[in-house]
């Protein structure tokens, strides 16, 4: 009989492939801006931009739902009530369908009123109006795909998601273009060209998926029985939304929060809000790995939870953390090594540049702390209690980042917006740990499903 494998193996092997997926998920949008820019014009990246916000909402409502899902799934999967787990994914794509099908008929209608709701300038607002239209009108096909390939991951399944986005996010690479310039039987569609290459895309994989989950007899097949469940289950859509919403909020309400800081930022100057632009998108690197961390905690707890085995949930935590610490923190320290040759990627002002890195070295540092805090949430909301990190969070921002940003500000000027962050992240990890370990931990874990 073989000695079973180190739990380190097992969150490696499903870790991999999510932070994978999780970088293919952002390089399409970054490449169709490339696309964009290049091809037509900078008018054009900001009639995109302007739509950003309205899709970081409805991205927010989306991944707030996969979540609850996800951790719903993992634990029907670690209890081995496999006929749950299609109960679920019907219920979660039947409220996915019913949102998406009404904002896209909303919005495909009402899509210029809503660009000149959020103040477009008029000389792009016929491009930005065209652009949310699309974008709009085939939202059924983005929400359908991302849910999907969010609840495999639900039972132990990292690999499949991948090959999706791969495939997805390469068709759309080689259409944006096509459709840009309308080579040779391609209709030129201009602007409109990365919504409409996205949702081609997404659709063919959909199909492709299908297929190879149907073979597979893959536990989320779309099968009779999955769709003989594609309707609301109360019971079960209270359970999703339950974990599902305070993920959502906390998204929206750390957006919230860096645009005050960005207000802030923005009152030193144009350097200042390049730099600050600048280590954003360095930091984005490091807490998304972070990030990716905090999912996979999710899961696999979630599926400990479901099989009733406190101790793998316990060993789970601790190698979120070691990873954390080891990942997060390696990537932190090899950018602190060379902060120049990384900020020159986004910046050639010799001026900027030096401001930028000054700045790095006073935030980079607090992705870690951010990280810890993220395996300690994720591990909760495993269980299914997401409400109280939820708040843990909330006040942390509120009370705590947004005051020392604004004092500090004042105080020592631009580099006290940025001290904010280690600020908050550490009061975060204090929060979330604290919490963890003096009230979550002590309770009994009841799994949901």
């Amino acid at each position: 009989m073989s000695a079973p494998k180190p739990l380190w193996t097992t969150f490696l092997r499903f870790l991999a492939p999510l932070m994978l997926s999780n970088a293919l998920q952002s390089l399409f949008g970054t490449v169709s801006n490339v696309y964009l820019g290049q091809m037509i014009g900078v008018d054009a990246l900001a009639a995109v931009s302007v739509f950003f916000p309205v899709m970081f909402f409805l991205f927010a409502f989306v991944m707030g739902l996969s979540t609850g899902a996800t951790v719903l799934i993992g634990q029907a999967f670690g209890a081995g009530k496999h006929g749950q787990i299609k109960i679920i994914a019907g219920t979660t794509l039947a409220v996915g369908l019913l949102l998406s099908i009404s904002v896209a008929l909303i919005g495909g209608l009402f899509s210029r009123q809503l660009m000149m709701a959020l103040a477009t300038p008029a000389d792009i607002l016929d491009a930005a109006s065209a652009y949310a239209r699309i974008m709009l009108l085939t939202m059924p096909l983005g929400f359908v795909f991302l849910l999907m390939t969010a609840m495999i991951r639900g039972v132990g399944d990292a690999l499949t998601p991948l090959l999706a986005l791969a495939m997805s996010t390469a068709m759309g690479l080689v259409l944006t273009p096509l459709l840009i310039r309308g080579a040779s039987g391609w209709p030129a569609t201009g602007i409109t060209s990365p919504a409409w290459a996205a949702a081609i895309s997404n659709a063919l994989t959909l199909i492709v998926l299908a297929v190879h989950l149907l073979r597979k007899k893959h536990a989320l097949a779309p099968d009779a029985a999955l769709l003989r469940h594609l309707r609301l289950n109360g019971t079960v859509l209270g359970k999703v939304l339950g974990i599902g919403l305070p993920s959502a909020i906390g998204m929206v309400v750390m957006a919230i929060a860096e645009l005050v800081l960005l207000g802030l930022v923005n009152g030193y100057g144009s350097d200042a809000t390049a730099a600050y632009g600048a280590v954003n998108q360095v930091m984005g690197y490091t807490q998304f790995t972070a990030m990716s961390i905090s999912i996979a905690v999710s899961i696999l707890g979630a599926q400990a939870v479901g099989s009733g085995d406190r101790t793998s949930l316990d060993g789970i935590v601790r190698t979120g953390l070691t990873f954390n610490i080891v990942l997060t923190g390696g990537l932190v320290t090899l950018i602190y090594l060379v902060p120049r040759a990384v900020l020159g990627i986004f910046i050639t002002d010799g001026a900027v540049l030096d401001l930028a890195k000054g700045l790095l070295y006073i935030a980079l540092w607090s992705s870690v702390p951010f990280g810890l805090a993220t395996v300690f949430s994720g591990a909760m909301r495993a269980a299914g209690v997401a409400f109280t990190p939820m708040l843990l969070s909330i006040f942390a921002i509120v009370a705590i980042e947004l005051p020392a940003a604004l004092i500090l500000s004042r105080t020592v000027g631009l580099a006290g917006v940025w001290a904010a962050y280690p600020i908050v992240f550490c009061a975060m990890f204090v929060l979330q740990m604290g919490y963890y370990l003096l009230v979550w931990r002590k309770q009994a874990i009841r799994r949901l499903v």
